[in-house]
């Protein structure tokens, strides 16, 4: 095995953390795993319990294929220890791996709140590790959240480079969109400032949520589905339908947001 590519992260996680992403990934990524020749799936630093992983794995084993296989990998062997009573092989194990995913070809990776201790530097590097690892047609899922999994936001990338961008909130507590840059990924959380794409949209959806606001008696999905529809009008290139919508997810893609002058790694 590869000696592990990384620095371990602070570990902290919860219950259903990433149950928003994980349904993300049953409805968008799920053609590309019941395609894959092995329906290898790798969580990439999963933290200091093994739940992510677990709930990764019932998830894709429901909602796409039963065969799946999740590989949590964590660099910190501390914390792979303590995950294997979890493991339930062959279906969801544990290995020690980074950003070389421990030798393994996965057709799916997800890696969450993993890059936010890291320079915006880094991430084109990393990015470009992981994803010159996948199986062919494989894909990477990597983003951030807020410690319930209320607000967040990835990125998709294959082995060419970033395609999407998508934007979640759960909307019963959505207050502002303006929340959303808090949970920005690394490559552009830096960037919500004037003369940025990702500032523009950031403030399109602003500025579309606050003349929404007559909409908010008949609840915040009403307000947000105005406040998309405005966007979209407003010539934002949204690749996905009300049906998404109405769920908290937006997505458009990566050039929309992409930064100005991305950093050379």
């Amino acid at each position: 095995m590869e000696r592990p590519l990384g620095a371990a992260t602070r570990g902290t996680t919860n219950p259903n953390r990433l149950r928003r992403v994980d349904n993300w990934i049953v409805e968008t990524c799920g053609d590309a795993l019941r395609a894959a020749a092995d329906p290898l799936v790798v969580d990439l630093g999963y933290g200091a319990t093994p739940v992510t992983p677990v709930e990764l794995r019932a998830r894709l084993a429901a909602g796409v294929r039963p065969d799946v296989r999740v590989v949590g990998l964590e660099i910190d062997p501390v914390r792979v220890a303590a995950a294997r009573p979890a493991a339930d092989p062959p279906g969801l194990t544990f290995a020690r791996g980074g950003f070389e995913l421990a030798g393994l070809r996965p057709a799916l990776v997800r890696a969450f709140n993993v890059l936010r201790q890291y320079d915006e530097s880094e991430v084109a590097d990393a990015w470009r590790t992981v994803t010159g690892r996948l199986a062919p047609g494989g894909l990477l899922v990597e983003g951030t959240c807020d410690e319930l999994g209320r607000l967040g936001s990835w990125v998709l990338l294959d082995a060419v480079g970033p395609r999407t961008l998508t934007l979640s909130a759960k909307l019963t507590t959505l207050e502002t969109p303006a929340t959303l840059a808090e949970r920005l990924p690394k490559a552009l959380i830096h960037r919500n400032v004037p003369g940025e794409r990702i500032h523009g949209l950031i403030d399109a959806l602003e500025h579309a949520w606050r003349s929404a606001a007559g909409y908010a008696p008949f609840g915040p999905r009403q307000r947000w589905l105005r406040t998309v529809e405005a966007v979209k009008e407003a010539g934002w290139p949204i690749l996905d339908t009300p049906r998404t919508w109405r769920h908290g997810y937006l997505t458009l893609p990566w050039p929309a947001v992409a930064p100005a002058d991305p950093p050379h790694p």
